[in-house]
């Protein structure tokens, strides 16, 4: 029996805010939020963020949803809904990363291509020992591509596959990642907008069934100082009206054989590569994953069948065609992150920027690229204020607003190292 609707959003900083509404209100389409909910930083620092009009009164904003898109939910008694953000005069917020993403796929629709997006999440599992302290999960036998009690001896990845399967997620895979506790969960390809609202969901129920099993699941960017780095790798083609997969011109993949299309989406990723950055590898820990051979989208290239570079193609062709962009991680927004690398393609498409050559270079030892990413969220942010171009196709005052927050989040985290600068966001991450 549903008593309840817990209608919810994903914030500026990819937190997932939200209201459980009861019953009696499920055939409703709204509720509303503190707008300046847009200034809150991880800490509750309220800040007078672009957009969040904190110093004009802290007024409303709106949550709007649509009834079909009301879900069961792994919450007994519960249905779940994401919506769209309005502002107190009815206008889409500029600030709501859905309506980011909206506008993005929008844009594609107009040249006569449906985006579709398949995004692999990378995560660590955590505890708490004896004196409250937390550390990594205990995986004695945790092996990368591990399966069964010995990656996982609570089984609580069994309990998030059930729970997927009896809410419709299509999982493509879980499995366990090169350094233990860290686990992949990959959903399948589908329409860009549903395809984000199922990862946001599923990260959600994720986190919390783990909580369930005494484990908390970290999608931070580098949770462990000792250990790899958690992406949230976003793969991409586009689908035209004739129902084919418009990045293939045939049945064979890779760099030999792609399109004009395909060459614009690389073109535009890397020449919005620093820019890019300030959106999707967004918090001070991201910059411990984001290093030369780490196998993390540090570097302005891209290449065929190559986990190195930051935007590998695919040696599939026909329907399974697509672009894999490696360089965000799951501290950033879904939707903004995924309406980043949409715009920066479209860019490239729009505007003729030239591609360079691939690269040849293994990525450990020996590289072609002379460019990478900034060092620093520092370096980030600078980097995407300057990339103007972005920032209007992304959103100007979603821009802003981001911008402001991390400038603030890089005098909180500059004296913060190792556990420290984990704790600061490992609770909402």
């Amino acid at each position: 029996m549903t008593n309840r609707l817990r209608a919810l959003f994903c914030d500026h900083l990819s937190i997932m805010r939200g209201k459980y509404l009861p019953a009696s209100k499920i055939a409703n389409s709204d509720t509303r939020f503190c707008r300046s909910t847009f200034g809150v930083h991880y800490d509750k620092d309220l800040l007078p963020a672009p957009g969040a009009m904190m110093m004009e009164g802290l007024p409303d904003m709106e949550l709007r949803w649509q009834a079909q898109d009301i879900r069961e939910s792994w919450d007994e008694g519960t249905k779940v809904v994401l919506g769209d953000l309005y502002d107190d005069e009815g206008e889409p917020l500029p600030l709501c990363p859905r309506g980011a993403l909206k506008r993005a796929i929008a844009a594609w629709e107009s040249k006569g291509l449906t985006p579709k997006i398949g995004i692999e999440l990378e995560a660590f599992a955590l505890q708490t020992d004896e004196t409250g302290r937390i550390v990594p999960y205990d995986s004695p036998g945790g092996v990368v591509y591990g399966t069964g009690p010995f990656a996982d001896p609570l089984r609580f990845n069994d309990a998030i596959w059930e729970e997927a399967e009896r809410l419709g997620f299509h999982i493509d895979m879980i499995t366990a990642e090169f350094d233990a506790p860290q686990f992949e969960y990959t959903l399948t390809f589908d329409d860009a907008l549903k395809a984000v609202d199922d990862i946001v969901l599923f990260r959600l129920m994720a986190r919390e069934i783990a909580l369930e099993h005494g484990v908390l699941l970290s999608f931070l960017p580098k949770p462990i100082a000792e250990a790899g780095g958690s992406g949230m790798h976003i793969n991409y083609s586009f689908i035209g009206h004739d129902g084919k997969n418009a990045l293939s011109s045939g049945e064979r993949g890779g760099p030999e054989h792609m399109n004009e299309l395909a060459r614009g989406c690389l073109a535009g990723v890397l020449h919005h590569h620093k820019g890019l950055a300030g959106l999707i590898a967004p918090t001070a820990n991201s910059y411990q994953r984001l290093q030369p051979g780490s196998l993390s989208g540090f570097w302005k290239n891209w290449g065929g069948d190559h986990r190195n570079v930051t935007t590998r193609i695919s040696s599939e062709g026909g329907a399974k065609a697509r672009l894999e962009h490696r360089m965000a991680d799951a501290s950033a927004n879904p939707y903004t992150a995924v309406a980043a690398v949409l715009q920066a393609s479209l860019l490239g498409v729009e505007k003729g920027y030239e591609l360079p050559p691939i690269e040849t270079g293994d990525g450990f030892e020996k590289t072609d690229a002379k460019e990478s990413c900034a060092a620093d969220l520092q370096g980030a942010v600078r980097d995407l204020k300057a990339d103007t171009v972005l920032c209007e196709a992304v959103g100007e005052m979603l821009c802003a607003n981001h911008a402001y927050m991390k400038e603030k989040e890089v005098k909180k985290t500059r004296d913060l190292e190792g556990d420290g600068l984990r704790d600061f966001y490992v609770h909402f991450v």
